[in-house]
């Protein structure tokens, strides 16, 4: 993907954000969403300080409790983010949302090629400001979909934002049905994505490894239909296999196995 196409798909998912949170209350500011221990307004709190972070603004100095749901540095990290704005009012965190957004949006039209070249360390591993464009995009639509669940207020699953998020997530599910899982040797099984974001991926084991393979295998050992909203609700972790309507066909208890692993966040 080009860097024009990466900035004008972080650009729409930064708008599609700021749509979305505009006409929202207090209270629904405040509800909470599946993100453990993250309400609405934090959601928006965590993607104000990862911009202010590419736009180069010091971090907070606050310092977050150590709330039992923070697993790693990076969460750690965003906690001190989030919790620093805890106290704030939901129109609070949106205008800075906004404020920032508008600088963000200005740094990403006006950058030459040199600012997207520059290395960096991504949650994936080394990088450049370019390649982490594929992370914000993921990570602005996913959160979109948080608020949206939270808030009951549908919208938004399909389009060039979904499909980039699905694409990327899709690129784990090897790790999911060949380690995770242990699909047998020689054993292939098929995922269809349905809904506004459909897909078709078959994975083989060979030689000990799982890989999608672009042919479909002669036999199944099972086959697994979620619609995309639920494949991104169960790839980003945010809800359980046995939360959600999906249906599989041929060995069930693999096909268990891999809709039960598949959270790919780290």
């Amino acid at each position: 993907m080009s860097i024009d196409h990466k900035v004008s798909l972080t650009i729409q998912a930064i708008n599609d954000l700021t749509e979305l949170c505009a006409p929202l209350t207090e209270q629904q500011w405040k509800t909470t969403t599946d993100c453990p221990g993250w309400s609405v307004q934090d959601n928006i709190s965590h993607l104000v300080g990862i911009e202010n972070m590419l736009l180069g603004k010091p971090p907070t100095a606050h310092k977050s409790p150590k709330y039992d749901y923070i697993k790693n540095p990076i969460g750690e990290h965003n906690e001190h983010e989030i919790d620093a704005r805890r106290s704030l009012t939901g129109s609070q965190v949106f205008a800075e949302w906004k404020a920032t957004a508008t600088e963000r949006v200005h740094q990403l039209q006006t950058a030459d090629a040199e600012y997207f070249a520059k290395p960096m360390m991504m949650p994936t591993g080394p990088g450049t400001l370019g390649d982490f464009l594929d992370i914000r995009i993921l990570d602005l639509w996913i959160h979109d979909q948080d608020i949206r669940r939270a808030l009951n207020i549908s919208g938004n699953h399909g389009g060039p934002c979904a499909e980039h998020t699905i694409d990327r997530l899709i690129r784990t599910l090897p790790i999911v049905v060949g380690k995770r899982a242990a699909t047998p040797e020689g054993e292939s099984v098929l995922i269809t994505i349905s809904g506004a974001v459909q897909r078709t991926i078959y994975i083989s084991v060979s030689e000990g490894r799982a890989n999608i393979v672009a042919a479909a295998p002669a036999n199944l050992l099972c086959a697994i239909t979620m619609d995309s909203t639920e494949f991104t609700a169960l790839a980003t972790g945010r809800k359980q296999s046995t939360e959600l309507n999906w249906t599989s066909t041929g060995d069930t208890a693999l096909a268990q196995r891999i809709a039960s692993q598949l959270n790919m966040m780290i």
